[in-house]
């Protein structure tokens, strides 16, 4: 009895043994990756298979097909052993098997989003080329796909490390000579330690330090910069033509353009604008300076010193 008892122990073991190494073996989204973050409704395998497939068909025109590396490294001379010969061919195929692929998909971390990693690949430059395209066509290329938001760059989650990681890489952007009009768009998934306000305001006096014709416009910027919190991870990064192609959203940019209004509707507009008859435009408005108030870059610590020695 002794040694079926032994034997079930073992067993149970071995079988405790693999699901833990089966649960560690499953990538998860971590600091130093890059990649492209996509949102679906409730079906995440069908996004991820229009997700591989969709990336696939845009990476095909703008860096050609796709070549899986090989990893493995020994020579190609024959074998003397017939066993050692298919040892190494077994060997080779999961190599192969493991080679680094342009896209992988990795456990986010949240719920009804998929985080796809990129190899040789620029996520920014291939993201906006798909939405450039899909909002000329206006043809639709996915059912389950929602947002697809590129990520340049990954750190901690914690403000200490967002901000000394932010001041390097915002610089091709913020930097002078360089210098834009901006906004910032903030989610966290599963991240109760991120609050919204703070991180604004923390990511928009660094811009503002980095160079002060750096100006926050809410309505039309010209590069917006993302930052996604899941979890413990911070991804970044900074796009174009945010508004424009619906904040990234492939069900919402191949929808056609409203309609301008004609000359009169705009008067009329105006109009009614002008006379406080609107509270709907009215509460827009006083929301849209809220915000503006809210990230306004900070002024120069000397500065405000001065003001207050005036003040005296």
């Amino acid at each position: 009895m002794s040694a079926d008892n032994d034997k079930k122990r073992s067993k149970k073991r071995y079988a405790s043994s693999r699901g833990n190494k089966r649960y560690k073996g499953c990538r998860e989204l971590e600091v130093g990756m890059q990649g492209i973050i996509i949102t679906c409704n409730m079906n995440e395998k069908k996004c991820t298979s229009e997700a591989y497939s969709l990336l696939n068909e845009y990476a095909d025109k703008l860096y050609g097909p796709e070549k899986i590396e090989d990893c493995d490294g020994s020579n190609s001379e024959e074998e003397d052993d017939a066993e050692a010969a298919l040892k190494k061919e077994v060997a080779q195929l999961k190599k192969k098997g493991k080679g680094e692929k342009r896209f992988q998909a990795l456990d986010s971390g949240a719920n009804n989003v998929v985080f796809i990693r990129t190899h040789n690949v620029e996520p920014d430059k291939l993201v906006h080329h798909v939405l450039s395209d899909l909002h000329a066509t206006k043809k639709n290329k996915s059912r389950n796909i929602l947002r697809m938001l590129p990520v340049s760059g990954t750190c901690k989650a914690f403000q200490e490390d967002m901000d000394k990681y932010l001041i390097t890489f915002l610089e091709p952007w913020f930097k002078p000579p360089n210098h834009a009009t901006f906004q910032i768009a903030f989610k966290a998934r599963n991240s109760s330690h991120n609050k919204r306000d703070d991180i604004i305001k923390a990511v928009a006096g660094l811009v503002g330090k980095m160079n002060p014709e750096n100006k926050v416009d809410l309505t039309n910027p010209e590069l917006t910069i993302i930052v996604e919190v899941i979890k413990t991870v911070c991804c970044l990064s900074v796009v174009p033509d945010y508004a424009l192609y619906r904040k990234y959203n492939l069900q919402e940019v191949v929808k056609e353009d409203a309609p301008k209004a004609d000359a009169a509707d705009k008067r009329a507009d105006q109009k009614a604008t002008d006379q406080g008859d609107s509270a709907d435009v009215v509460k827009a408005e006083e929301q849209t300076d809220k915000q503006a108030e809210d990230i306004k870059v900070p002024e120069n610590d000397k500065l405000v010193e001065a003001a207050t020695e005036d003040k005296k």
